[in-house]
This record gives C-alpha cells, structure tokens and sequence, in this order.
C-alpha cells in the first residue's frame, strides 16, 4: 500500500496478533479488540517492544467505527456472529465504504449472512480464512483463500500481502470458507494415513530416521511428513493447531458437504477419531495427537 490505513483488528489470538503487528509494521495505524483485556494489553506491549504504537478499543464498536479495514479473526460463528453483528458489534459502527475482511473460519453459511449484512451498511466483505498455523502467522507466510467481489479483493489484496505467502481469490461470498474446509478435509485424510502408518513402522521395528528419508522423498510426501513425522514419534504435540479447532471446522465442513448432498465418509472416521482423543482429554493438543489413539504394539 502507499497510503497509511486506519485499521481495526478484533481477535488478538494466536494467529490475530501476530497478523496485527505485521500490519502496524507495514506502517497502518491499527487498533486492536480483543475479549479478553488482559491479551489486548499484552499485544500493545509486545508491539511497543517493537518501537509499534498501537491503540486498544473497549468494543469492537469502538475499534470498527473510523477504520478503513476491519479484520476479525476470533473461534467460530458464534464470536463471529458477536463481534461483528452484535450490539456492540463491528459492522453497524462501519463508516460507509469501508471494507470488512474475515480471517475466522466459520460456515459458508455465515460467510454469506456477513456479505449481506455489509453490504446493507453500505460496506464491502471477504471471507478471508487463512492456513499454516501460528508458526505462518508470525512469519508472515500465511495461505489466504478468499470469497468476496472483485473490487473487495482488489482493496484487500495488498493489505493481506503483509502476512501471506499466497492469496487466492476462489469466487463469491462463502467460497473462500468452502475452500478451508477442503483444506481441512485433506489435512485430517492426511494425519489418518501418517499416523497408521508411523505405528506399522514402529511395530515391524523399522528404523524411523530411514523409513522417513525414504517415503518422503516419493508420492507420500506432504507437509504434515515433513512437519510431523519426527514429533509424533516423540509423541510431542504442543503446536499451534488445536483438535478442538479442528473438530469444529471439520463440523462445517461435514455441515457443508450435506448441503450439497454429499457424504464424506473419510473426514467423518477421522472426526470421529479426533472425538475419541478429547474424550481422553487431548482436545488442545495439535492435531497430529490423532496418532496417539493408537497402540504402538510389535517391536519397539
């Protein structure tokens, strides 16, 4: 961009606050919202540490009302419902011509019900959910699939560029949360085949090192082998992904899938699967503790 923007960030999570300092590194004057005060307050010092001046809102009213840019990036529809379309909310406090960009992945259902209550204010919106964790948060290396008009895009685009690696405009409202379900649904296929197949690998004794050197260089290669291969079989799974997330985006996913009377066999054993793993408590663990389900058994 070649202009400072007045811009408002709701949701100082793990992934947020590091896409809001991103922002007040590439020169935007940003304001944050966060539920929790004491995070919000966190984040301006840690910024502050960082020679950043960033301001703190009371509401997401407050922080929405002069801003260019609004972005969210919060739990599921219902802090998304909240914080943007509730009393306090951000969309009704929008200066006309705004733009409204949501990082949260929620339903496409109400990434469309967002659209239509922006443009209602007189406001443009992207479904904007992102992919590669918190460690792509706080690199910058962030995958961002969007839906939303082309004009929304053309105006999002260079703002995003400071934490992506890559952004992809995939079509209307909801199409970009209909793509991080796609994204969703090959992780979970993923982790299900790695992690059935680390346990056959350990039970005939096979040496790991060498087992992983060599399926990873062929057709079996994926990000989670490359990521996650050496810390499941350490059984280390404090990351930034938690099940309990992935539960509930694959929950949409499913949802979506139904919408469009399809089944989804695959990415409901696998939800069921991740189910049995919060019953036994590991439900903020990283989504690779799915192997922990399983026995080890053979030889070890």
């Amino acid at each position: 961009m070649d202009r400072e923007l007045k811009i408002a960030f709701v949701g100082l999570g793990v992934m947020g606050a590091p896409m809001a300092r991103h922002l007040a590194k590439a020169g935007h004057a940003v304001t944050g919202y966060n539920r929790t005060a004491a995070r919000a307050s966190k984040w301006q010092a840690e910024c502050a540490a960082q020679g950043l001046d960033v301001q703190i809102a009371s509401t997401p009213a407050e922080a929405a009302s002069d801003a260019d840019i609004v972005f969210t990036c919060v739990g599921n529809d219902e802090d998304l419902e909240r914080v943007a379309l509730g009393s306090d909310g951000a969309i009704p406090a929008m200066k006309p011509g705004a733009l409204f960009v949501d990082h949260t992945t929620v339903s496409a259902r109400m990434a469309r019900r967002i659209d239509r209550e922006a443009r209602a204010h007189g406001i443009e919106a992207v479904d904007a959910p992102v992919s590669g964790g918190q460690a792509g948060a706080e690199n910058g290396k962030l995958a961002i699939m969007c839906g939303g008009s082309d004009a929304a895009m053309a105006r999002a685009t260079p703002v995003m560029d400071c934490y992506a690696a890559r952004i992809v405009h995939i079509g209307g409202p909801g199409a970009g949360q209909t793509a991080k379900m796609a994204n969703q649904m090959c992780i979970a296929g993923v982790l299900g085949g790695l992690s059935e197949a680390i346990r056959l690998s350990q039970a005939a004794g096979l040496d790991l090192d060498k087992t992983f050197e060599a399926i990873s260089g062929g057709a079996a290669q994926s990000w989670q082998m490359e990521n996650r291969w050496q810390t499941m079989v350490k059984d280390e799974f404090d990351f930034g992904f938690a099940i309990d997330w992935m539960r509930k985006d694959l929950g949409y996913a499913l949802e979506e899938a139904r919408s469009h009377g399809l089944s989804s066999p695959i990415s409901a054993l696998v939800d069921q699967f991740y189910a049995e793993v919060q019953a036994q408590g590991g439900g903020r663990l990283d989504t690779s503790a799915l192997i922990s389900r399983l026995p080890k058994g053979g030889k070890q």
